[in-house]
């Protein structure tokens, strides 16, 4: 009978090279790597069944690790580091060189020293000075804000309420990149003033609560035929057309109202469109803006209740 030949399988050398060292790693004892594949399940608050499925193997296959009865195969070693989350140096307990070492650059970790040796009251007015200094530069990277007049006082598109126009209004503060794009770069740069519109005598151009642009005439009122302007006739303030007979609306369903018919008209100035929402900057926006070019706390937008400045949250409450 031939004899048989046995051929023993040899295990293969391998070895693990740490990829921030670049050093060859060899698999440490069984015990040690055990406890530490325990140490980080437990830590990531994982169980086995569940880090099981993570790598591709069975429970019972990870209980055998952590007894000590068998080891991990050590092709599965970058698995199990991510499925824990740790490096390799962490999973085989390796002095990491780079542990410690600080990543600053050697002035800011010269700042950091000299920091850590103030007093708390002197580390505690340079926090103030870099809260100060972040929410100037946050300030500064804030669109451009600029600002008109605002005037309770609704123009007329119809019946007209009997009072005077305010001799102040309030501020109203814009994005001006928005303001520009919208109404276009002549109207923004012309605009004074914003009224709100009160009826339907204009439509279809402006409906009741359209906020429209005014350019103030307080010089020489003259408005050609033809144009749009903000009036108060007799006790009233209206928006209409402009002609030598009187004032126009578009609604047809209103009549002409004749100069001769009425009291004296007055032109508070030239309707030059319509005010898009949009481009009325926000409370946070403009305190935020009013801390660097106003800086009275009594003037920001969220300091008061009385509607002394204009936002967008102020026209949301006064329109709708």
């Amino acid at each position: 009978m031939p004899r048989r030949k046995i051929v023993r399988s040899v295990p293969q050398t391998s070895s693990v090279i740490d990829m921030k060292t670049g050093m060859p790693v060899s698999p440490p004892s069984i015990p040690v790597i055990c406890e530490r594949i325990r140490y980080f399940r437990e830590l990531a608050g994982i169980e086995q069944k569940e880090l099981g499925k993570k790598i591709g193997i069975s429970p019972n296959t990870i209980s055998n690790w952590e007894t000590g009865r068998s080891r991990p195969d050590i092709n599965l070693i970058p698995a199990i580091c991510g499925a824990l989350q740790v490096s390799l140096s962490e999973l085989f307990g390796i002095e990491d060189p780079e542990e410690g070492k600080s990543r600053l650059a050697p002035r800011e970790q010269g700042l950091l020293d000299r920091y850590n040796r103030l007093r708390p009251g002197n580390k505690a007015v340079v926090d103030s000075m870099i809260d100060t200094m972040l929410g100037v530069q946050e300030a500064e990277d804030k669109p451009e804000i600029g600002r008109l007049l605002f005037y309770r006082k609704a123009l007329s598109a119809g019946k007209g309420d009997p009072t005077e126009i305010e001799g102040r209004g309030m501020p109203i503060f814009l994005y001006m990149d928005r303001f520009r794009n919208t109404a276009g770069s002549g109207i923004s740069r012309r605009a004074d003033c914003v009224f709100v519109v009160n009826g339907d005598s204009m439509e279809p151009r402006f409906h009741s609560g359209d906020m429209v642009l005014v350019e103030r005439i307080p010089d020489a009122p003259h408005l050609d035929a033809g144009e749009i302007g903000a009036f108060i006739m007799g006790n009233e303030t209206y928006i209409k057309e402009y002609s030598e007979e009187g004032l126009i609306s578009l609604n047809p369903r209103y009549p002409l109202m004749r100069f001769e018919d009425e009291a004296d008209v007055y032109l508070i100035g030239r309707v030059l469109g319509k005010l898009d929402p949009e481009c009325i900057a926000t409370a946070k926006d403009i305190d935020m803006y009013r801390m660097i070019h106003e800086p009275d706390p009594s003037l920001q937008a969220g300091g008061r209740d009385d509607g002394e400045v204009v936002c967008r949250e102020f026209i949301d409450r006064y329109l709708w």
